[in-house]
């Protein structure tokens, strides 16, 4: 089993322990059984047809640009707005 973390509005936390609690069942066991119920309604993706790459980037001018230089230029852009 993988542990993960998640944020909660506390409002539906409430609702999720007030659940839990008449079910005596954990708040992770409400989440997970609602995890499934949620897969099941949701199609599998589909398989993309071609692998996915790396889009080309275009500069302001239209130019190719190499990413690996994106971050270096937002680096000298940003030393000299300081």
């Amino acid at each position: 089993m993988t542990r993960t973390q998640i944020q909660l509005p506390e409002p539906l936390f409430g609702k999720l322990k007030r659940i839990a609690r008449t079910r005596d069942v954990s708040v992770a066991e409400v989440i997970r059984r609602g995890m499934e119920l949620y897969v099941q309604t949701c199609p599998d993706p589909e398989p993309a047809s071609e692998p996915w790459t790396m889009p080309v980037l275009r500069g302001s001018g239209g130019h190719l640009v190499d990413p690996a230089t994106i971050k270096a230029e937002a680096s000298a852009i940003e030393h000299r707005s300081h």
